[in-house]
């Protein structure tokens, strides 16, 4: 026996990396795209998909007979058809199957086929399985030669290549799938809408896509739900076959008496896990990023009902499904890429129109293969026919024929004419069938049949009795699926509603007024109700603590902290520790250093402008909103010099126009607040020039009231300097000794 010594490294090819990788990858991307992924514009499917209802339709899976084991389909199909994981193919099946995937179910199932929870099905051997009439009517047509087939993967059968059936599945049923560079995504529609716009389009073959969509309202998904994109948006998407559709949930209010009320979600998004939603929202409440939601509850049977509980019954019902379209999966988008293979498999985005149109151009295609294999049955039929009637006319002698000789058939082709299908039938008839020879019925059968080949002829020869064949062979399936049948009826609402509106905080926040009470170690409480300020200082604080800075607020408040190193952090009012005890450290709840001391405190609401300077003498005007931080570690607005911190910050009255400032030389300064600069961030400009020491305070006031301070005492008496044109002068001077009387602390 000779043996092969050739070395194998003789048979390498040598070729660039970048061509050899890039055919091969070709090879595999060209395979995904067209044997896996992408569904046939002719009957919506993959090839998956395809098998496994031909593997039922093998087993006489039918819709009234009884069903089987999906544990037998997935074995036929992967070893007849797909040579695939049988988990891949069982996970198909069970899609196939599931009432809240697919609008029109191909497969009726039989046990734990998976829930809207986001359930998986039981195993394929607890499982079973029969087709539906929906898949019945989609491979209507196999045996009539309408389609082409093609050998299995292994040469031993054959599968059918598409399905003939007079159900537009594509567009019907949707598809999703990703391939190598590409993707599908189409949602599912209503059948009777798409069959009215089909008969549409076989008048009017040049229709436009606005005339399809008279027909076409919109997507109509097996969970319902609202489609609330606008016409015009809605149209975009379906003459370009790219776009989104904006899909909510189905609410109505319960009045549960005395003035309290709950929301009930009855339809859920389509694609969206009940489980998984019911979560998201639990989440909110328990991250307090809803306020005004209390509790979330699932009480769905074989019904969805989803309970929303308000947390006070001033709660406004739109207010809060507004805030949960805006936060949950209350409401999706529905992609749309219909991407799929033409009748020359070959991958295209196409418009509603296009793909309604294709499949109409295909069913006349089938429409034709269908009449011509009947008319090849007929002229069968009715050869045998005459051969039957020759018999029967010359019956005692071709009973003689067939007792005498030997070889009957050639006499009897030779004696009466007859072709060697019909001497070879002739032979063939069983002894009791020679009693059925009846003359009459075997003429009424041919003409029977000659008749039917006329109008078949007929039919194949004008293309207007096609289109008005076709228009009537799809009234009959429209019936089937009809709006007043349980199957038919659209689920989907389709009203346009404006996008969910951001609602501020503040709206989700019961007001409350409360008093704020910070203290020297940084330690922070909200008190319930605006009590006097004066017991905030008596109140208690930790040993070696005392009072810092107090005043009132309302929950729906934002907070500012200002701290040494110049930066501004956010306090929600309403996320505070309660008054009891001391309260918790401020640094809890922001990211500011242990080390970095707190400059100010005060609501973001106390006005437009502030004065901010740091401890050199430097500031400027700052818009508000501009310091409000969104994150713990919060933002940096003021940029002091080396060596200088954060020293004040001041909010700015409405009618203010000039400041007053005091350094720890005990000189004031007084300049008009228009010569200073408003920035969002910086170290801003000198406001007072000094030779040693720094700033200690500044103040912003009407210069027609003058300037008051506090005198001290228990009194609490006030002093107002009208005259202060001594201390006017530019920005940045020096300035000079504060009107007799003025604290000895500098601090206005």
């Amino acid at each position: 026996m000779a043996t092969d010594l050739s070395d194998p490294f003789d048979h390498i090819v040598d070729a660039p990396f970048d061509s050899a990788l890039s055919e091969r990858y070709l090879v595999y991307a060209m395979s995904t795209i067209t044997a896996r992924s992408l569904p046939d514009v002719r009957d919506g499917l993959k090839p998956v998909h395809r098998r496994l209802l031909w593997a039922m339709r093998g087993l006489k899976l039918n819709p009234n007979d009884a069903y089987k084991k999906c544990a037998r389909v997935v074995g036929d199909v992967i070893g007849k058809y797909h040579p695939h994981g049988d988990q891949s193919v069982y996970d198909a099946m069970v899609r196939l199957a599931q009432t809240f995937a697919l609008r029109y179910p191909l497969v009726d199932g039989q046990g734990n086929f998976g829930n809207i929870d986001g359930d998986n099905a039981a195993a394929y051997r607890y499982t079973e399985a029969r087709l539906t009439q929906v898949a019945i009517d989609l491979m209507d047509g196999l045996d009539e030669d309408s389609v082409d087939f093609r050998p299995t993967y292994n040469g031993e059968d054959h599968e059918p290549e598409l399905f003939p059936g007079l159900f537009p599945n594509l567009l019907a049923n949707g598809a999703s799938g990703i391939a190598v560079g590409m993707a599908t995504s189409i949602p599912p529609h209503n059948a009777a809408e798409l069959i009215d716009a089909a008969i549409m389009l076989i008048d009017q073959p040049n229709a436009s896509d606005a005339q399809v969509l008279e027909h076409v309202r919109g997507p109509d998904f097996p969970t319902g739900g609202i489609v609330v994109d606008s016409p015009t948006s809605i149209a975009d998407s379906y003459a370009t076959g790219r776009g989104s559709f904006r899909v909510r949930a189905k609410w109505g209010l319960e009045d549960q008496g005395r003035g309290t009320w709950q929301i009930v979600v009855t339809e859920i998004p389509y694609g969206v896990q009940k489980g998984k939603l019911i979560e998201q929202i639990a989440g909110l409440i328990n991250d307090k990023k809803l306020p005004i939601l209390a509790d979330v509850r699932d009480e769905s049977d074989s019904e969805i009902r989803i309970v929303l509980e308000p947390r006070a019954r001033t709660v406004d019902p739109d207010t809060l499904i507004e805030s949960l379209f805006r936060l949950s999966d209350l409401e999706v988008r529905v992609p749309l890429n219909l991407n799929v293979l033409d009748a020359q498999r070959t991958p295209r985005v196409m418009s509603l129109r296009q793909a309604l149109s294709a499949w109409v151009d295909h069913q006349f295609i089938v429409l034709r293969r269908r009449s011509e294999h009947r008319l090849q049955k007929i002229a069968d039929r009715m050869e045998l026919l005459e051969g039957y009637i020759i018999a029967f006319l010359n019956l005692d002698r071709v009973i003689a024929i067939i007792r005498t000789e030997d070889e009957p058939k050639p006499v009897m082709m030779a004696e009466f004419g007859l072709t060697d299908r019909q001497a070879e039938a002739i032979l063939n008839m069983r002894l009791r069938a020679l009693r059925k020879l009846e003359e009459m019925e075997l003429r009424k059968e041919r003409d029977a049949l000659a008749k039917e080949q006329a109008e078949l002829q007929a039919l194949l020869s004008s293309e207007a009795r096609q289109r008005t064949r076709m228009k009537r062979d799809l009234t009959k399936v429209r019936d089937r699926y009809g709006p007043e049948t349980a199957l038919g009826a659209r689920r989907t609402v389709v009203a346009e509603a404006a996008p969910a509106r951001e609602i501020p905080l503040e709206a989700m926040i019961e007001r409350e007024p409360i008093t704020v009470i910070l203290s020297q170690r940084g330690w922070i409480r909200a008190m319930k109700g605006h009590a006097e300020l004066a017991s905030a200082e008596t109140a208690k604080f930790k040993e070696g603590d005392g009072p810092f800075i107090a005043f009132h607020a309302q929950t729906t408040d934002k907070l500012l902290l200002a701290a040494e190193n110049g930066r501004f952090y956010t306090l929600a009012a309403d996320k505070l520790p309660g008054g009891r005890g001391f309260g918790e450290p401020v640094r809890l709840l922001i990211d500011l250093d242990g080390g970095t001391g707190i400059v100010g405190l005060l609501p973001a609401s106390t006005a437009p402008k502030l004065l901010v300077a740091a401890s050199d003498g430097r500031g400027f005007l700052v818009k508000t909103e501009d310091v409000i931080a969104e994150t713990r570690k919060g933002k940096q607005v003021v940029t002091p010099r080396s060596g200088a911190v954060l020293k004040l910050v001041r909010p700015l009255g409405g009618e203010d126009d000039y400041v007053a400032v005091i350094g720890d030389n005990r000189k004031m300064l007084v300049f008009p607040i228009a010569e200073l600069a408003e920035l969002a961030r910086g170290q801003g400009v000198q406001l007072q020039r000094y030779r040693d020491g720094g700033l200690s305070d500044a103040v912003t006031f009407r210069f027609a009231d003058g300037l008051s301070w506090r005198m001290g005492g228990e009194q609490g008496r006030t002093r107002t300097e009208s005259d202060l044109a001594p201390w006017c002068a530019a920005r940045g001077a020096a300035g000079r000794m504060p009107p007799v009387g003025f604290p000895r602390d500098n601090r206005f």
